[in-house]
């Protein structure tokens, strides 16, 4: 696999894996969370992230369809990552794949999914459900690995201001 292929997919399953640490253990009502009027939801979220990695997929592949909303939180969580899926697949093949595109894929669509991983981090804490952190240098990412079921984190900080009453960190 080339460099580019290679280092692309390990975003993507970064991606999972970050998305997956902001929606770990949610409570059902963080879905519609809605900090303001003109924000978007998780819900609305996660089906944009679907949408940016839905256009990824067309510069690689074919154009696709637009996406519509599913109208519940956990298929639509389900479509991203089967969309998380199709674009690591696609990377793992061997096509001709210019430098230029994967620079762009990166700075576009990938990094605009990211940021929403992000997003919804925020959302967790304002939601008053705030997401443990980590040293993401030492995340167990797998480049293998881009559906829900992700790795619990290896180096949780173990003291956090946010933290709710009662918290520990989680064990392997």
């Amino acid at each position: 696999m080339e460099p580019e292929h290679r280092l692309l997919r390990h975003f993507v399953a970064t991606l999972a894996y970050r998305t997956q640490k902001a929606l770990r253990d949610a409570p059902p009502e963080f879905a519609s969370f809605r900090v303001a009027p003109e924000t978007r939801t998780p819900h609305e979220l996660v089906r944009h992230m679907s949408g940016v990695l839905n256009y990824a997929l067309s510069l690689i592949t074919t154009p696709r369809a637009l996406l519509e909303t599913l109208p519940i939180f956990s298929e639509e969580v389900l479509r991203f990552h089967s969309l998380l899926e199709s674009l690591a697949t696609r990377l793992a093949e061997d096509f001709e794949f210019p430098m230029e595109l994967a620079e762009r894929l990166l700075q576009g669509p990938l990094a605009d999914a990211m940021t929403h991983a992000g997003q919804l981090t925020m959302l967790r804490r304002l939601a008053g459900s705030p997401v443990p952190p980590e040293n993401f240098f030492l995340a167990a990412v797998s480049a293998e690995n881009f559906g829900p079921e992700q790795s619990l984190p290896v180096s949780p900080d173990q003291e956090w201001p946010e933290a709710p009453a009662g918290w520990s960190a989680p064990t392997s």
